[in-house]
């Protein structure tokens, strides 16, 4: 081991008593100046957004968004008093906890880019050995325990741990290095490579579904799409035949060809499955009345 540069030595680099050691015996006194303390957290708040499903949240908040969500802080805190003199920062840091997740992954498939994996510690993936979120996001406005803030990219109900305020001359820093997003940046500026063509079959089921329940996932589902519909795990496209894919979308399933440039979308179908829909104890599958219904007008 090398001494980190610069003069200043931690206490773990000093030489041990007794002179000369082995690299076992130095790895363990190295380990035993680490501590390992149990760490606990609890939520300040959750997040009342739109977004249910992770479908609809975009993978970093949308600023050209128009798009308002709250913030509720638990009552009976003194959260009122601790959010005192924050209205005066536009933009605020919000630290969240991602309580979907249950296990983390050294390697991570981001859905951008080539489907390429990549160190977790190298992408902002949910799936971390401790799933903690930060997000930069617009503050809009604060009465009581609540904050208004902009667009953000967090689903409904995820737990808040801390709010810092955003401070331009410390947190910005424009003429830093974006790693391996340099190149998917750049591909992002380009024009997009497909169009998506919808069939007459699957854009009467998208306004049976945008009329009757209000479910609209086009726009998130074309734009993914429009850039490449090739399978991709983390952007839930699956290939089922040599030219039929899915992609999952929430609660929805979206089924194309490509010819071409062109992704064909040739119908929609629900997530999940008659029985599942139906058995008690799974009534708070999202958009579930709605699948049912689907289920029987389409069988029309």
């Amino acid at each position: 081991m090398v001494p980190p540069p610069g003069g200043a030595v931690h206490p773990r680099w000093f030489p041990l008593k007794g002179g000369t050691v082995g690299e076992g015996e130095r790895k363990a006194a190295i380990l035993s100046t680490v501590e390992h303390p149990s760490l606990s957290l609890r939520p300040i708040g959750h997040v009342r957004a739109a977004s249910r499903v992770k479908f609809y949240s975009p993978n970093q908040p949308d600023a050209t968004a128009n798009e308002t969500n709250l913030i509720e802080l638990l009552p009976g805190q003194g959260f009122e008093l601790a959010l005192s003199d924050l209205d005066g920062f536009n933009r605020i840091w919000v630290v969240s906890w991602f309580d979907r997740n249950r296990n983390w992954r050294p390697r991570v498939l981001p859905p951008r880019g080539p489907a390429k994996r990549r160190g977790v510690f190298a992408t902002r993936s949910p799936h971390r050995p401790n799933p903690i979120g930060l997000t930069s996001v617009p503050l809009l406005g604060i009465e009581g325990r609540f904050l208004t803030v902009g667009p953000l990219d967090l689903i409904d109900g995820t737990p808040i741990l801390d709010i810092k305020p955003y401070l331009r001359t410390v947190d910005c820093h424009p003429t830093s290095s974006l790693g391996w997003l340099e190149e998917v940046e750049a591909a992002d500026q380009a024009p997009p490579t497909f169009q998506v063509v919808v069939s007459d079959v699957a854009q009467r089921q998208l306004d049976w579904l945008a009329t009757r329940w209000g479910i609209d996932f086009t726009e998130r589902a074309f734009r993914l799409l429009r850039r490449d519909p090739t399978p991709h795990r983390t952007r839930r496209i699956l290939q089922i035949d040599p030219n039929l894919y899915r992609i999952a979308c929430g609660a929805w399933r979206m089924y194309f060809r490509v010819e071409g440039d062109a992704v064909v979308v040739e119908r929609i179908d629900k997530g999940y499955a008659d029985e599942t829909l139906t058995t008690p104890g799974y009534e708070k599958i999202i958009d579930r009345d709605a699948q049912i219904a689907f289920a029987v007008w389409n069988a029309e």
